[in-house]
């Protein structure tokens, strides 16, 4: 994986599905509330890919302590199979409150969200998001789930989302709520501080892992922000700034970065070499994506000018859950084909591996990646 990142030639590509959520949960044979609120999202992780025996990577997440926030969380069974969890958050700047909904058979939702009317609530929101010393961070719980997952696979240094996703995220009405309020022209100087401010506070946490851990990678990922959903142009004014920043401090480190960019990405492939971005994941192909076949990959690979890795493109859906082994073999082989002699590639699925995936789709698509060389 890492040579990958760097473009170092390997004597095959890495092979990694996405091992997320659903499948780690069914490897260990628990429910989704009782993964996602008692296991070790870091253990889970190395059980499964040394299970399967392939490469893989994976996040840990750092806690910045926050002195000036408290957080009250009530807890609700609705039925034996779904729990709601109300927050109240306290600040010095009013309270604010969030419901989330855990299921046993899918992962948790977003019921409440704690920014109801901008106005009333940002500052009470900047508190909680932007507050706190990250120069503070307690690395020792990461640094320990990097020595525990060792070899297993790439554990990564969690920093965050992009800025549209930050916002958005944190808004009642969600991503359309988040349209609404990034395009509209009153609200461009309160997004613009908020922009510079989340920007310095990911660079200083870049700077803070990289300085006091051992993580050789570290990962920025994405719920909304991708050209699928706030278009090309909205992710250049509004993200790509803030990944920048980031990624030039990164590499100012002798570090990497890493970003999960789903859906439609191919109008910003050059985008991603133009900003040195060492690796992203999963350019997914249609109808989720548009990474077509061995032309959209060849196009990729193009783009990229050997200077990113592209990590993905199996399909977890049409090919890995609904298709045949020789389904996965062959999207593996469009990959190879694509990129060979071509060391900035890792045999990846396009998102997360689903729950319902048969298990010989999945060691198909492995065994491939292993016998093809790029």
């Amino acid at each position: 994986m890492l040579n990958a990142y760097r473009g170092v030639k390997n004597d095959r590509a890495a092979v990694a599905p996405e091992f997320w959520y659903y499948y780690p949960a069914k490897v260990l044979g628990v429910d989704m509330i009782e993964f996602q609120r008692q296991v070790p999202f870091h253990e889970a992780l190395k059980v499964t890919f040394e299970k399967h025996k392939c490469e893989g990577w994976g996040a840990a997440f750092a806690q910045v302590p926050n002195d000036l926030v408290k957080s009250k969380p009530e807890e609700r069974w609705i039925d034996d199979n779904t729990l709601d969890v109300r927050t109240t958050i306290i600040t010095p700047k009013g309270e604010l409150m969030s419901k989330a909904r855990y299921s046993r058979l899918q992962p948790s939702w977003s019921m409440e969200r704690p920014i109801k009317n901008i106005d009333r609530d940002l500052q009470a929101w900047e508190l909680i998001a932007l507050g706190g010393d990250v120069t503070e961070l307690d690395v020792g719980p990461m640094t320990k789930a990097w020595e525990y997952v060792g070899e297993s696979y790439l554990l990564e240094a969690w920093l965050g989302v992009p800025f549209f996703d930050l916002v958005a995220g944190a808004m009642d009405g969600g991503f359309a709520q988040g349209i609404f309020t990034f395009t509209d022209p009153g609200l461009e100087t309160t997004l613009r501080r908020l922009q510079d401010a989340y920007t310095e506070r990911l660079v200083l946490l870049a700077r803070t892992i990289c300085e006091n851990t051992p993580f050789e990678s570290l990962c920025i990922g994405c719920s909304w922000s991708c050209n699928s959903l706030i278009s090309p142009d909205l992710w250049r004014r509004w993200d790509k700034p803030v990944v920048s920043a980031v990624c030039k401090e990164i590499h100012r480190h002798g570090k990497l970065l890493h970003i999960h960019f789903h859906g439609r990405c191919i109008d910003t492939v050059s985008d991603f070499a133009e900003m040195g971005i060492d690796c992203v994941c999963p350019f997914e192909r249609p109808p989720g994506g548009d990474v077509a076949g061995i032309d959209g990959l060849r196009e990729v690979a193009r783009a990229l000018q050997g200077v990113t890795t592209m990590n993905g493109n199996v399909h977890t859906v049409e090919t890995l859950i609904r298709g045949t082994p020789d389904d996965a073999r062959r999207e593996v082989r469009e990959i190879l084909d694509s990129f060979k002699g071509n060391p900035r590639v890792i045999i990846g699925t396009g998102d997360q591996v689903g729950g319902e995936t048969p298990i010989e789709n999945i060691e198909a698509m492995i065994d491939e990646a292993k016998r093809g060389h790029s």
